[in-house]
């Protein structure tokens, strides 16, 4: 019969096993990217003293006392060395907290820092808060900017489900202490904000997404772009559209920028995700542009369609039918590790290098948004692929 120190240690050696299985590659692909077989990071990834009292005398049965019911959009960054992420974990009370893995390549045996983040709260406290965008800005600060949710104030009296969400401003030198700055003022409701890692004219820049309602971007026109004075005191006074919606896309219900953008020598590599509308309810897929590297704002290169969608178990979850991303590391070598989350359950990882994300943005036809014009832009790559195979 097992003791209870058997129970606990057969916990713990299981969670040892899952946390440094090693990941593979996943053979084939389309030539852009490498995905790979295992998630990286799941609620049961969460270490085994944060869900179990291991205490005998009160928890006798040795029952989960804490749930943790997903891992999934994380920021992320290479610090020392490490790659990290700063992940929403998501409790089985619907509760969303932040909480750093780290991993010593980038692919596998992920590990939580044995602390979630205690994350300071503002006078108008959030109920929830969620997906950070992590960027090393060139002031010499580190900041996370998040969504903080919160009930909506002018609800009818009995509705519990309408919210507000406002672009929660957080900033670190360490990944540990974080100062808490106020909630960044704008026009509308801000869910997806993204702090460009430079300065622009002097100016703190930001990539927003205007939205009408806590869901709906209503009048909101696709992804934004504004410039504050101060992050301390952060205030969107200008807004203008860099990305635009259009109907019968990927991105026809709404699109946000996903991690800051990329610098290459040929403009800023954006990675994003479209929103469509479907049967099944909303679609969420992973797509790219380019911005030039004078002016940041103006779009060199838009390739159509989705860069990812959800395959195979990717496809269910708590949300299903999602790919969601807010977090990628590019190495010294030009490898870039993209960390994406399935349905809103659990985070995964792919790999390019910024060559090949480079060719796929500048190469890839843009959307004509017609019928026609996409068999237009299929019929030019048939004919030179058959002229190249000598069927002219």
């Amino acid at each position: 019969m097992m003791t209870f120190q058997d129970k606990v240690a057969r916990l713990m050696h299981e969670h040892e096993v899952l946390v440094t299985a090693k990941n593979e590659p996943v053979a084939g692909g389309n030539g852009v990217y490498t995905r790979y077989k295992n998630p990286i990071l799941t609620g049961a990834h969460t270490p085994v003293f944060w869900r179990y009292d291991l205490n005998e005398q009160s928890n006798p049965y040795l029952m989960e006392r804490i749930g943790m019911n997903a891992a999934f959009n994380s920021g992320a960054m290479k610090w020392n060395g490490k790659y990290i992420l700063v992940v929403r974990v998501e409790g089985a009370d619907r509760k969303s907290f932040f909480a750093v893995a780290e991993s010593p390549n980038g692919i596998d045996n992920f590990r939580f820092r044995d602390y979630p983040i205690t994350m300071p709260d503002t006078e108008d406290p959030a109920t929830n808060i969620y997906d950070m965008r992590l960027t090393a800005h060139e002031d010499g600060w580190i900041y996370g900017i998040f969504c903080a949710e919160r009930h909506d104030p002018k609800a009818a009296a009995g509705d519990l489900s309408s919210a507000t969400a406002t672009a929660a401003i957080a900033r670190t030198k360490d990944l540990v202490d974080w100062e808490r700055l106020p909630d960044l003022k704008t026009k509308s409701q801000q869910r997806n904000v993204v702090l460009h890692p430079e300065f622009v004219n002097g100016k703190y820049a930001l990539y927003t997404r205007p939205q009408d309602g806590f869901i709906d971007a209503g009048s909101g026109g696709g992804i934004g772009w504004a410039l504050v004075d101060d992050m301390t005191c952060a205030e969107v006074k200008e807004e203008k559209i860099i990305d635009l919606r259009y109907y019968h896309t990927i991105k026809e219900v709404k699109n946000g920028e996903g991690p800051h953008p990329i610098k290459t020598p040929q403009g800023w590599l954006h990675l994003a995700h479209g929103v469509r509308g479907c049967a099944a309810g909303l679609r969420y897929v992973l797509y790219m542009y380019m911005t030039s590297l004078e002016d940041p704002t103006r779009l060199i290169a838009t390739p159509g369609g989705f860069f990812m969608a959800p395959e195979g178990e990717e496809r269910i979850g708590d949300v299903s039918n999602v790919l969601f991303t807010n977090g990628w590391i590019k190495d010294e070598d030009g490898t870039v590790y993209i960390y994406y989350a399935s349905s809103d359950t659990r985070m995964h990882v792919a790999t390019s290098t910024v060559d090949k994300l480079v060719d796929y943005c500048m190469n890839t036809p843009a959307d004509g948004l017609t019928t026609a014009a996409s068999v237009e832009t299929l019929k030019d790559l048939i004919a030179r692929n058959l002229k190249t195979l000598g069927r002219e």
